[in-house]
């Protein structure tokens, strides 16, 4: 319940800095990693798509994981861009649960996805003779499927326990998209409970799925250290390392938001937040994608196809 006033409140988004002369610098800034963000994965979405030689499942989860940075980088840098450039940082009610709760499903789908990709290089590293009926285009779906499915009912629950209170005084949300804990700030309500339950549910998504990527790592470096030839050795060794990078990154910035009580949160937040919600998703395909092979050959089958068209 609203309380008294059933008019629907609006927040006011106070963004990275009240610093006037930093507002230009950072929509240029912010501008230029979202075109990056869409092109990078849009194009590689395209490739996967029309190349044949991407019609593995390896490339079937990233083309997904290209579509989650897509839909959760679309949730935050547009409105964080116009509050950049118009100084316009009120968002309404709905908008602020809309808000949220996207980027909540995406970013928790991001991890079952992530988990997904871990356990098909492990069976295809590990398992190589079982992989073709191990990691069906059935099992792929059905684990993508998935990965949407918990991250749903995950997004409904973060966003009832978020929004669920009643909020009164000023509504001035201290961060540049509708988070967690500074909108939880905000409730005159007792929030422990639903802070108490997303920290459950978070953690039990975080630790989940982190863990499986760690035991795919870890049976993959086993298997790739027993291997007799040095280039393979090499090659999977490079391929485990950059999709390495790019989880510690994802989920080192994720757990310092969401794994700490809501009292220690501070001025370090908007730093973290910027890492996963705008620089992961502009690197991943970079990460997953350009330093492949496959890819890269891929992209020149393209390139002279279209060439021949011109």
């Amino acid at each position: 319940a609203m309380g008294g006033n059933h008019t629907q409140p609006k927040f006011i988004l106070l963004g990275i800095t009240d610093t006037p002369w930093a507002q230009a610098p950072l929509f240029g800034l912010f501008l230029l990693i979202y075109i990056i963000t869409l092109a990078g994965n849009v194009g590689l979405m395209v490739l996967v798509w029309v190349a044949p030689s991407l019609h593995t499942p390896m490339y079937f989860f990233l083309a997904h994981f290209s579509l989650a940075d897509i839909c959760y980088s679309t949730v935050i840098s547009p409105k964080m861009l116009t509050d950049l450039l118009f100084g316009n940082k009120t968002i309404s009610w709905a908008g602020c649960v809309t808000q949220f709760h996207l980027f909540a499903l995406f970013v928790t789908a991001e991890c079952y996805l992530l988990a997904a990709m871990a356990y098909d290089r492990h069976v295809a590293i590990c398992h190589p003779l079982l992989y073709v009926t191990v990691v069906s285009p059935r099992a792929c779906w059905q684990l993508v499927a998935c990965s949407y499915l918990v991250a749903s009912l995950s997004a409904l629950v973060f966003t009832s326990c978020t929004f669920g209170g009643s909020f009164c005084g000023p509504r001035r949300v201290d961060h540049f998209f509708c988070d967690v804990s500074p909108v939880l700030r905000l409730a005159c309500s007792d929030t422990r409970r639903g802070e108490a339950a997303i920290f459950a549910l978070a953690t039990a998504n975080g630790l989940g799925t982190s863990g499986v990527i760690l035991l795919s790592y870890g049976r993959i470096l086993h298997a790739v250290l027993g291997m007799r030839s040095a280039p393979s050795r090499a090659r999977a060794f490079h391929t485990c390392a950059s999709h390495l990078v790019s989880v510690s990154v994802f989920y080192g910035t994720l757990f310092f938001m969401y794994l700490q009580p809501a009292s220690r949160h501070g001025s370090w937040d908007k730093v973290a937040s910027v890492f996963y919600a705008v620089v992961s998703p502009m690197l991943n395909p970079f990460i997953y994608s350009l330093r492949n092979k496959e890819v890269k050959a891929a992209l020149g089958k393209c390139r002279r196809r279209m060439l021949k068209h011109w």
